[in-house]
Parts: structure tokens; C-alpha cells; sequence
């Protein structure tokens, strides 16, 4: 299994960016997804996740500015980002879960960082 994530960098505040996550060697309409991030010093903490039938939830403190999404006939999730603040800067992971006992895997993580 590898999760390939993209589309980070830097941001001024205010910006939206969308993360992407391609993944191989799972099935998106079976496997459910999700995103994290970890702060500098932080623990990685839980972002959105996306199951198979394409059920979505949240973190809390995101208040709606964040939406995953996935294109099962490209096996991505993406990570539509809004309104975003230094806050946000982090090292976003792509993650799937764990399912039938296989995972979880993490992807390698993109780097988003927010200018004041």
C-alpha cells in the first residue's frame, strides 16, 4: 500500500488549498480514508475521514472550513482547505485505516505552512 500526498506548501492566510492523496494497493470504495496533522511539537491529531460509501466527519475545531472528499475512479482523497490561519500550518498525513486487519498506512505527509 503507498499514499502519495501532494499539494502543500505555502499559503498566505485567508488561501485555500487542496490536498491531494492518491493511493494504491487499497480500494477507496471500501477502504475508509482519513487526514491528520501534527503541528511542530504537537501531537498529530485527527483532521476529516471519508468511509467507503463516502460518509464524512470532522474535527471539531475546524469549524466547516475543511472538506474531504474522493474520486474512487482515481483511487484520491482530497482535503479541500478554506479560510485558513498560521493555525493551520502543520505537516498534513494521508491515513487509511485500518480494515479486515490490514493498516492502518500513512503516507508520507505534505507540508502546509500559513503566512501572516
Amino acid at each position: 500500500v503507498q499514499l502519495q500526498a501532494s499539494g502543500g506548501g505555502l499559503v498566505q492566510t485567508g488561501g485555500s488549498p487542496r490536498l491531494s492523496c492518491e493511493a494504491s494497493g487499497i480500494i477507496l470504495s471500501i477502504n475508509p480514508m482519513a487526514w491528520y496533522r501534527q503541528a511542530p511539537g504537537e501531537e498529530r491529531d485527527f483532521v476529516a475521514r471519508i468511509r467507503g460509501d463516502g460518509y464524512t466527519n470532522y474535527a471539531a475545531f475546524l469549524k466547516d472550513r475543511f472538506t474531504i472528499s474522493k474520486d474512487d475512479t482515481k483511487n484520491t482523497v482530497y482535503l479541500q482547505m478554506n479560510s485558513l490561519t498560521p493555525d493551520d500550518t502543520a505537516v498534513y498525513f494521508c491515513n487509511a485505516e485500518e480494515i479486515m486487519g490490514r493498516g492502518p498506512y500513512w503516507g508520507q505527509g505534505t507540508q502546509v505552512t500559513v503566512s501572516s
